[in-house]
Parts: structure tokens; C-alpha cells; sequence
């Protein structure tokens, strides 16, 4: 068993090492007991990223993640899941909400690795507060602690 973490970044230079980014994505992981996984991290463009959410889930511009839980075939088959992260979109939230650009990344990278797990959070307001968000932060400091961040 294996966690597998695969990162790109087409036409731009990935915001977050390839290293760093399955470190976040395996310490995430394994603070929710997986240790069998499957997760491609892709960062986009703008462009891209608007184009993937009007595609997909039919809202206009770009969005800083979108996350797709792919269904596990078997029972015992590996959690599998694709995180797309906007770099544009997260500075700009970054910038927002004072905190670096650099723990933003982070942030969204474990955001996005929850998602993969099934976890969900409520829109608005509330999702700051939600168990997802507290678990997010929850793995976030730990990913301090360890130098990810």
C-alpha cells in the first residue's frame, strides 16, 4: 500500500515544490487513517481554471480549487482523486486574507486531499466553521510544524 502522489503544472512553474506538495498530500492522508491513494495535484492558469469550472460545474471565472472524488471501484481499492489549484487566484486570496502565499498553497493542496476523502463543508460563512475547515487547519499546523509549509 502506497500513497501516490502525482504533480503538474502545464505552462507555468509549479507554486510548490513536487516534494512538498505529496508531503501535504500524504500528511493529510494519513492523519485520516489512509495509507492506500492515488492523488494527481494540477496547477492551472486562470484561463484554465475558468474554462475547467465552467465545464464542469457550469459557474463563470476562476475558482482557487476544484476537486474531483473519483469513486472507488472495489472496496479496498485505493482512494483516487484529482485537485486542480488556481496559483493566480490563490495569491489573490492570500493577499485578501494576510496570510502567506505560501500557506494558502498549502492550504489548498489539504483542502483539496480532504475533498478527495469524501470530506465536505457548507458554502459561505459556515464553512470556516465546519468540521472539514477545523480538520484543514488541524493538519495545516501540523504541516508547520513539519517544515511543509
Amino acid at each position: 500500500m502506497a500513497i501516490v502522489v502525482e504533480t503538474s503544472a502545464p505552462r507555468m512553474r509549479a507554486p510548490l515544490s513536487a516534494a512538498r506538495v505529496a508531503g501535504l498530500v500524504r500528511l493529510a492522508m494519513e492523519t485520516r487513517g489512509v495509507d492506500d491513494a492515488i492523488v494527481s495535484v494540477t496547477f492551472l492558469s486562470a484561463r484554465a481554471m475558468a474554462t475547467l469550472n465552467r465545464a464542469q460545474l457550469g459557474h463563470p471565472g476562476a475558482t482557487d480549487i476544484i476537486t474531483f472524488e473519483l469513486s472507488r471501484p472495489v472496496a479496498d481499492a485505493p482512494v483516487m482523486g484529482d485537485v486542480y489549484i488556481c496559483p493566480d487566484v490563490a495569491r489573490a486570496n492570500a493577499k485578501a486574507w494576510k496570510v502567506p502565499v505560501r500557506e494558502e498553497m498549502a492550504r489548498l493542496v489539504i483542502h483539496g486531499t480532504l475533498h478527495t476523502l469524501g470530506l465536505e463543508h457548507p458554502d459561505g460563512d459556515a464553512r470556516v466553521r465546519s468540521p472539514m475547515w477545523r480538520a484543514q487547519e488541524s493538519v495545516l499546523r501540523v504541516a508547520r510544524r513539519r517544515g511543509l509549509v
